[in-house]
């Protein structure tokens, strides 16, 4: 198990991962700051700019450092146990939970300053989407992430209650819903790439009982790229087809900012989470900034969504949205 060589509640650590599959739930409860670097190919010796990055990797390329489960859900059974990772620090502040406000709320914080670097990250559950099959759970705790890919079908990325994040630099694979979640989700220069299209890309909720202390919840996708995934093809994936994302409940926010969307983007962006919530209330904050592409073009959005002008778009920022230059996020990372 990789976590074995760290003991639990001890000040920071750093674990080197070597080349190769690791078939396992990594599972993560300690406080003390905790860093997974994957191996890199010795071409990214070359590289002084860019620490722990391979400059020679392309969008689509693989890591050489894969973790990976296959476990979905079954009936009764809560969402957190499919996950491949879990930042969160007991199993009762992993879980889910279902409806519009989800598991009861824990009187508990975990892991103050989570990383990890170039390592892909996988549920293998099925080539479709069986159920739902998680790729991290990250509750009550900070994480961060640089170089990684996160695969699955439905509910691939979760940030939970109180639950801070950051992923640069990285791909996210999915069909339905598949970056979701409660807590501050903060996605900067990455590929969210369609499998297929169910639900939305993002499906987020939020209540004053479930907002972060010091955060502004949602999901805020900037300087990013919505394509097809490379093992998608015409039929599952056509013109007009996916959502932007769909409210989880009736306080979801999610904003894109400068980001690229291909053809598969339906002209009206959002949709309502389903028949029994037909509408999408104005307690929603759905935003779009600068989109480009295809689909990116805004002429027949929904009336609800705020077309952002320059200066409210200055709203938001990484700083801005943790209250904060956030300490847990490398930003000496470039990309």
């Amino acid at each position: 198990m990789l976590l074995d060589a760290v003991r639990p509640e001890l000040g920071a650590a750093t674990i080197l991962v070597g080349e190769g599959e690791y078939q396992e739930v990594v599972n993560v409860t300690r406080k003390g700051a905790l860093t997974l670097l994957g191996q890199l190919p010795l071409s990214s010796l070359n590289s002084i700019n860019k620490p722990f990055a391979d400059p020679s990797r392309t969008p689509f390329n693989q890591n050489l450092v894969k973790i990976w489960n296959n476990q979905f859900v079954h009936t009764g059974m809560d969402d957190a146990t499919s996950s491949v990772l879990v930042v969160a620090p007991s199993f009762n502040a992993s879980l889910i939970g279902a409806g519009p406000t989800g598991a009861p709320l824990q009187p508990l914080f975990g892991n103050v300053d989570f990383k990890a670097y170039n390592i892909d990250f996988e549920n293998r559950a099925a080539n479709f989407s069986i159920s739902q099959a998680l790729v991290t759970d990250i509750s009550y705790a900070n994480a961060s992430f640089y170089g990684c890919s996160f695969a699955s079908f439905q509910d691939t990325w979760y940030t939970g209650r109180n639950g801070s994040t950051y992923v640069v630099d990285s791909i996210i694979y999915g069909q339905t819903d598949y970056v979701f979640g409660f807590g501050t989700a903060w996605f900067q220069n990455i590929i969210l790439a369609n499998r297929a299209c169910g639900g939305g890309l993002v499906a987020w909720k939020g209540t004053n009982l479930t907002d972060a202390p010091g955060n502004r919840y949602g999901a805020y996708i900037s300087d990013s790229t919505i394509t097809r995934s490379p093992d998608a093809n015409s039929t599952t994936v056509t013109a007009d087809e996916c959502f932007l994302g769909r409210p989880w409940n009736d306080l979801a926010t999610t904003v894109y900012l400068n980001t690229f969307m291909d053809d598969s983007i339906r002209p009206e962006g959002w949709t309502p989470f389903d028949s029994a919530r037909p509408v999408i209330m104005n307690t929603t904050f759905y935003a779009e900034f600068n989109s480009t592409g295809p689909g990116g073009n805004t002429s027949a959005r929904i009336p609800l969504e705020h077309l952002l002008t320059p200066q409210q778009a200055e709203n938001f920022t990484i700083d801005k949205v943790f209250l904060e230059r956030p300490k847990w996020i490398d930003f000496t990372y470039l990309f």
